[in-house]
């Protein structure tokens, strides 16, 4: 896996450890579906790391983070879905 220090990645999120891995999550799941890759020699084939790299380069943004009000070209709403729904406890 390639090495991306923390100190580059945190400010790309924030400094929020939380949002920068549903940022990274979401793009490998992206990239595991056969997104195209934003950067063209990335130092490793792996999802996770590639979606790293992205987010270090800036290629990957928060939606509320991004420059003009809008994710990085080809990228939906990195924000992770919150839902309002209350789980009821179970008993077994």
């Amino acid at each position: 896996m390639a090495f991306v220090p923390l100190e580059k990645l945190l400010p790309k999120s924030g400094h929020s450890i939380y949002r920068l891995m549903a940022m990274a999550s979401k793009r490998a799941m992206e990239l595991a579906d056969n997104a195209p890759k934003l950067i063209e020699n990335p130092s490793s084939q792996k999802a996770a790391s590639v979606a790293l790299e992205e987010i270090a380069l800036g290629k990957v943004e928060l939606k509320e983070f991004a420059k003009e009000g809008s994710p990085a070209k080809g990228i939906k709403s990195l924000e992770p879905e919150r839902t309002s729904q209350r789980v009821e406890s179970v008993q077994v």
